[in-house]
């Protein structure tokens, strides 16, 4: 069972699927435009933060990342990507 990304009473775009390691998140996200004839398109975007707390104890989050968050946000980025291309090949299968 496939989960809608667009909830029909706000029309706010939700995420499709989110991949964290740690403070570090990896959102895929589903969106859809118009080719230039005019044609329905859909395309997926991933966006990236880290979350922390700051002084006053908090949540934050900012799309800047230490030295040490690389390989948490390479993890992320490569499991997104990897459910981006699977679910790609699996509709591609279907069609």
């Amino acid at each position: 069972m496939e989960t809608k990304n667009i909830e029909e009473d706000t029309g706010k775009n939700m995420p499709e699927k989110k991949f964290r390691a740690g403070g570090v998140c990896a959102t895929v996200w589903e969106n859809h435009g118009q080719t230039k004839e005019g044609e329905r398109a859909t395309y997926k975007t991933i966006s990236v933060e880290r979350n922390y707390k700051d002084k006053n104890d908090e949540w934050k989050s900012t799309n800047s990342f230490r030295v040490n968050d690389l390989p948490k946000l390479s993890l992320v980025l490569s499991k997104a990507y990897e459910h981006v291309a699977l679910k790609d090949m699996t509709s591609d299968a279907l069609a």
